[in-house]
């Protein structure tokens, strides 16, 4: 197998070229191989452009290994060398025992956007790779997500008030890897990255499998952009429909013809729904499978109607639903009496405890 390539000044240029005209952007940097080759590859792209954005570098010591402080010195450093400002923010407090990375990846993002936001960023660039993608989109596989997970990452992703970019989610990881060594720049070694307790860890073990299957990661990645575009074709196709079901406004309450909406193709059924549910709920985003689980209950007390048609209600993220007649009404639902047994912890056991008759 033939070396990996540097990235070239050239393929830098086309890789930022879409920020030149931005003010500033802040550069999320721990120090590991592919954030030391973001941090000296947006360094070069600009002082070759000789104009452009104020850079800034963070980095986020989580404290979590002995020698992320002196990680964290030694981007500093660099960033010096590069004539790019820096700053290091600290996670503090306890640590969680469970659900450790994701926990210190939401840490992370809330520091770095905080940073952002003090230096009059409101672009953040992080340093996924095309490996990075593939792996993604494996994991998510794995949990059965739909179009839109599996869509995996975008370029360009609000994050609150900021907007998260990956400029190099399509280069592979070898290449950056390369660019360093060609440089002579060292990048720390996160033996965390090797810890078979991880599930993105475990997934690269099995990659040289898939890859000797033709599933590399360049087909991953095809896959995950061919289903954002799927993903988005159907998003467009529910604003009409939902511009026509008026339930744009939030708080409802919001009502559907039952005839018509039995009409609509399932998978733009339920997203309708699940449009109308996060309209009116109080409780956040909604799992796909108890929202499918909640298409399911209404779709089966609409064929099983007789007359007289009984009223059938159920509850999903704070917003309650209600067949009636030749209506569907979805309103917020009143506050719980006893959260532990919730209409929505009974739904997820099974689809005919999702919907109960009433007078």
């Amino acid at each position: 197998m033939p070396a990996a390539e540097p990235v070239s000044d050239t393929e830098a240029e086309a890789l930022f070229a879409d920020l030149a005209d931005l003010p500033a952007l802040a550069l999320a940097v721990s120090g590991g191989p592919d954030s030391t080759a973001l941090l000296v590859l947006a360094a070069r792209w600009r002082a070759n452009l000789g104009h452009g954005p104020k850079l800034f570098a963070v980095t986020v010591d989580h404290g979590l290994r002995p020698a992320s402080r002196q990680e964290a010195r030694r981007v500093a450093q660099l960033a010096g060398k590069l004539g790019i400002d820096h700053k290091t923010v600290r996670w503090t407090g306890r640590k969680p025992v469970t659900g450790l990375q994701e926990k210190a990846r939401n840490a992370r993002y809330q520091l770095l956007g905080r940073e952002a936001r003090r230096y009059g960023a409101r672009h953040l660039l992080t340093a996924h790779t095309l490996d990075d993608q593939a792996e993604t989109v494996l994991f998510r596989m794995a949990r059965g997500s739909g179009l839109a997970g599996l869509g995996a990452m975008a370029r360009v992703t609000p994050l609150g008030d900021l907007w998260l970019i990956r400029p190099m989610l399509a280069v592979p990881k070898e290449r950056l890897v390369a660019t360093l060594r060609a440089r002579k720049i060292a990048f720390a070694d996160d033996p965390s990255n090797r810890d078979p307790r991880f599930t993105r860890v475990r997934w690269r073990k099995i990659f040289p499998t898939l890859e000797g299957e033709g599933l590399d990661a360049t087909r991953l990645a095809t896959l995950a952009r061919r289903l954002r575009r799927a993903n988005a074709a159907l998003e467009a196709v529910v604003d009409v429909v939902a511009q026509r079901a008026d339930i744009a406004a939030p708080g409802g309450p919001i009502t559907l013809d039952a005839g018509e909406f039995r009409k609509l193709p399932e998978e733009i059924a339920l997203r309708l729904l699940g449009r109308a549910v996060a309209s009116v709920g109080s409780e956040g985003s909604v799992e796909l499978g108890k929202l499918e689980d909640l298409l399911a209950a209404i779709l089966s007390a609409m064929d099983a109607r007789k007359v007289p048609r009984p009223r059938q209600r159920g509850t999903l993220a704070g917003a309650m639903v209600t067949v009636s007649g030749d209506r569907i009404t979805v309103e917020s639902a009143p506050a719980r009496r006893n959260p532990s047994k919730s209409p929505q912890k009974r739904g997820s056991r099974g689809r005919k405890s999702l919907f109960t008759k009433g007078g």
